[in-house]
């Protein structure tokens, strides 16, 4: 009864902001200000937190955002908003998470919700790398599926009153936060109901002699489930180019019912922060 309750609603939460972002530009443009903090209204406050890592071998920290009025005895759905290549659990406070989201509490146009943003490298102790493009940090960013689902997450469960299942689980992510949402979101399409993918980096699907996290044909949504995916471009982004389109692309090649949009901005917080509206838009039945 519950899960058919949910397929429908994932449905008509599809459609519902797949009409509301229209195929233009203008439709995704948040409202002036909603990156700054405005009189009366109260904000997430934050919470640094640290959580033993069997996967990595090693204490990992993460920032923890909570909503205003937050209540360990209500539960809450959750947002695991995953960094960039070159940041860490840090990297989002400068996409003002907290203020975007209180915003929109205010507004009524999101519901409260829990936020993690954790350290996505996931290097094994004692190994490390210096350059942020080498073969050793790419597979300690993609060896993070695994911290999430047997370190973190279970952390989080252990530690806030968190509502279950994957209607109340997302995970979304900028330029290689977002190639990582993308594997995770995929891959675990059990655990998450809602994947956001901002600016997305390379290395999701095969490339010329590069191998890929997917080959095309496996990069598709289960007919079983509804999961909400949504994929943000920068109109002038020439960092990653046109992969966020090629995604979208294979998507929809595979049948997998998907929102992509494109908005004015290069690889930067301009995009980041729009993907990041648009997105708490649309999880959790804020879209309803």
């Amino acid at each position: 009864m519950r899960i058919a309750f949910f397929l429908t609603a994932m449905v008509l939460l599809l459609l519902s902001c797949a009409v509301a972002l229209a195929d233009d530009t203008a439709a995704y443009l948040p409202p002036a200000g909603y990156d700054q903090k405005q009189e009366g209204v109260e904000y997430y406050t934050l919470q640094a937190k640290s959580y033993f890592s069997t996967t990595c071998g090693k204490f990992r920290d993460c920032l923890v955002y909570l909503p205003a009025g937050y209540n360990p005895e209500t539960a809450y759905p959750v947002l695991y908003l995953l960094h960039g290549i070159g940041g860490n659990h840090l990297e989002w406070t400068g996409g003002k998470p907290d203020v975007i989201l209180g915003n929109m509490l205010a507004e009524g146009t999101a519901v409260p919700m829990i936020v993690v943003t954790p350290n996505i490298k996931a290097f094994p102790a004692g190994v490390s790398s210096s350059n942020i493009y080498s073969q050793e940090t790419f597979k300690a960013f993609d060896n993070f599926i695994n911290d999430l689902r047997d370190d973190l997450m279970p952390f989080i469960r252990e530690n806030y009153n968190i509502l279950e299942g994957r209607e109340n689980t997302a995970v979304a992510g900028l330029s290689m936060g977002g190639r990582e949402a993308l594997y995770i979101g995929l891959k675990m399409q059990d655990t998450f109901g809602y994947v956001g993918a901002f600016e997305p980096a390379p290395g999701v699907l095969a490339y010329f002699n590069e191998g890929g996290l997917f080959t095309e044909d496996e990069f598709k949504l289960r007919d079983d489930l509804d999961t909400f995916v949504m994929i943000v471009a920068g109109t002038w982004d020439n960092v990653v180019g046109t992969f966020p389109k090629t995604y979208s692309d294979t998507l929809t090649k595979n049948g997998s019912a998907h929102v992509f949009y494109e908005t004015q901005g290069g690889h930067d917080f301009t995009v980041w922060k729009n993907g990041l509206y648009n997105f708490a838009k649309c999880i959790f039945g804020a879209g309803k």
